[in-house]
């Protein structure tokens, strides 16, 4: 198996256990405020039935040869926090089904592109244009994609923030290395 294919085949695997996640999740659990963040619990679902939009995107810009890193139509680098927080405040309101199903269809359109990228395409640099909590920085796009295709159990750790009586059960999938950098990097208070 290419490494390409194990992290598409990581992805898949991660994005059925989240589903699964999210409606075990309860209508109480769902509306709970995330500790060190301005969304609920809902809001982290809502997050990830979105950003594979503009990650699909950067795929594009790969493949056509252009800069990339992530930009705005207007050609400004992209603000993922100001991003998120419009997909996020636009779907409070549906429920959980309608996000999974936003999110099943995003993420095939994201595999399309993703499985389309030549060994070439994986290794060249791409620009990640930082966040409120995170410097901008350059690296292989192979080499992010290691990491972000851990983008589902890392959301599920930030979402277990305000469920911690459901870590126990989610412990063997949340422990994993990358998944403890990132929340350790992110929630240093915690």
């Amino acid at each position: 198996m290419s490494e390409l294919a194990a992290i598409v085949a990581e992805l898949d695997d991660h994005r059925q256990r989240f589903e699964a996640f999210c409606r075990s999740l309860t209508a109480e659990e769902l509306e709970r405020p995330v500790p060190g963040s301005t969304w609920l619990v809902r809001d982290f679902i809502a997050h990830l039935a979105t950003i594979d939009r503009p990650i699909a995107e950067m795929f594009r810009s790969v493949k056509r040869g252009d800069d990339p890193g992530l930009r705005n139509a207007d050609g400004a680098p992209f603000d993922v926090d100001d991003w998120n927080e419009h997909r996020v405040q636009e779907r409070r309101g549906r429920t959980v089904e309608q996000l999974l199903e936003e999110a099943r269809a995003e993420r095939q359109e994201l595999k399309n592109e993703l499985l389309a990228l030549t060994e070439d395409e994986l290794q060249r640099t791409i620009r990640f244009m930082g966040d409120a909590k995170r410097p901008p920085a350059s690296m292989p796009l192979l080499m992010y994609l290691r990491g972000w295709c851990k983008h589902d159990p890392i959301h599920v750790a930030d979402m277990v923030r305000a469920l911690p009586e459901r870590a126990d059960q989610l412990r063997d999938w949340l422990t994993d290395p990358v998944v403890s950098r990132y929340q350790a990097a992110m929630n240093p208070a915690e």
